[in-house]
């Protein structure tokens, strides 16, 4: 319901800003302008999920062919104590805990074509256990805001552009959004087992999630002791070694079970297809309300509202990333990209650009994908949430970009 008068108000605030600039200051070029968005933002919809549908049909047959050979099941058992006290309603031994882990796993190296399937496979599972269909659970809701709070652990993506647009050390940003990424993260887990009711110092998860702290800090202490020159190789080759090391444990402990890999292989891609074709009207409803709203001016507007404020000029010049991170990946990126070539790349705006990227993930983007590639409509305290993890990460970039560039 919340999603539905969110997706309306895009369209009203575009239709009422396109027509006072086109009616009062004589803009006439907007409302083409905007039809021009709504068409393209069409178009990009489709083709997004045209270009998942491959990267799903990949990632739903490797994690079948994990599930047959039992290792997406030894991690389940690894992780159930925690993940049976965070996700309400799914019990110890359930293949979702697997699913779960895996894409948080993919997430925290920066590897969005990996994590995103598994994450779909695991809102699905969460989906058998779930007693109202067309209403998000528990535990679906506790999955989503990890999605949407972004932990990353290495921005490789982010890294590479700073190197491409000539930064100094494209990598100087990497401890900063490990920080606000951690931070934002953190908020979201707080903010929904506030709306559950989850006792978060239970000895168990303070166990976990004092471990994952350890872990990260010493993530970030090993990179803060490599010459910057080394950062970027480092992380880019440690992510995809991961990942890649992940496709070979499963097929070969497969294999070593006697399972037929390539039919396993088979049947669960065919899953990955029908997951990524159901996604495509929900995907194309949100990036269409998102475009409209940026062509009509509005985002301009909100941008003149915090300048009014008063704000530091420069922390003003890097919020159109972190407006637009919630909204649309492509557009936060095009936004700091922007940032980079206008103010330069080793500058604060710049800096900050890139930490408002990585501190967070696209909120409306997931939500919609998510729980449209299950049906669900009614998502409950879900947005609130990510909105409160966003808000975390974008305070907390603010306060360590002050505190290391300032």
């Amino acid at each position: 319901m919340v999603l539905n008068y969110i997706w309306i108000g895009f369209f009203v605030i575009a239709f009422i800003v396109g027509a006072i600039k086109a009616f009062v200051f004589g803009e006439a070029a907007v409302f083409p302008d905007m039809m021009l968005a709504v068409f393209d933002s069409a178009k990009t919809g489709f083709e997004l999920a045209l270009g998942l549908t491959g990267i799903m049909t990949l990632w739903m047959g490797i994690m079948k062919v994990g599930e047959a050979g039992g290792v997406v099941k030894a991690l389940a058992r690894a992780v159930a104590p925690l993940f049976s006290r965070l996700f309400k309603g799914v019990p110890k031994d359930h293949p979702a805990h697997g699913s779960i882990a895996m894409n948080m796993a993919a997430n925290m190296m920066g590897l969005d074509n990996a994590a995103t399937p598994i994450g779909l496979k695991a809102m699905n599972e969460l989906q058998e256990l779930n007693p109202n269909k067309d209403t998000a659970s528990n535990a679906q809701i506790m999955f989503m805001v990890l999605n949407a709070s972004g932990l990353t652990i290495i921005p490789i993506t982010i890294m590479m552009y700073r190197a491409q647009m000539g930064a100094a050390n494209p990598a100087d940003v990497f401890i900063p959004i490990l920080i606000a990424t951690f931070c934002s993260t953190l908020a979201g887990i707080i903010a929904v087992s506030l709306f559950q009711r989850i006792n978060l110092l239970k000895p168990i998860i303070l166990i976990y999630l004092g471990s994952v702290t350890l872990i990260i800090s010493g993530i970030t202490w090993f990179f803060a002791s490599l010459p910057p020159e080394k950062v970027n190789g480092y992380s880019l080759f440690g992510a995809n070694f991961f990942i890649f090391l992940i496709l070979i444990l499963f097929i070969s402990v497969a294999a070593l079970k006697k399972i037929n890999v390539y039919e396993t292989f088979i049947e669960g891609a065919k899953e990955g297809f029908q997951i990524a074709i159901r996604v495509i009207p929900y995907l194309v409803a949100i990036l269409v309300a998102i475009a409209v709203f940026r062509a009509s001016g509005a985002m301009d507007y909100i941008m003149n509202f915090f300048a009014s404020l008063g704000t530091d000029k420069d922390v003003v010049n890097a919020m159109p990333s972190a407006i637009m991170k919630p909204l649309s990946g492509s557009g936060a990126r095009g936004m700091m990209l922007d940032s980079m070539e206008t103010f330069g790349a080793d500058s604060f705006t710049a800096r900050l650009s890139c930490m408002f990227q990585g501190a967070a993930d696209t909120t409306f983007y997931i939500l919609a994908v998510y729980f449209g590639s299950v049906g669900i409509r009614k998502t409950r305290h879900a947005l609130a949430c990510a909105l409160i993890a966003d808000l975390a990460g974008l305070l907390a970039a603010i306060f360590v970009a002050y505190m290391m560039f300032g």
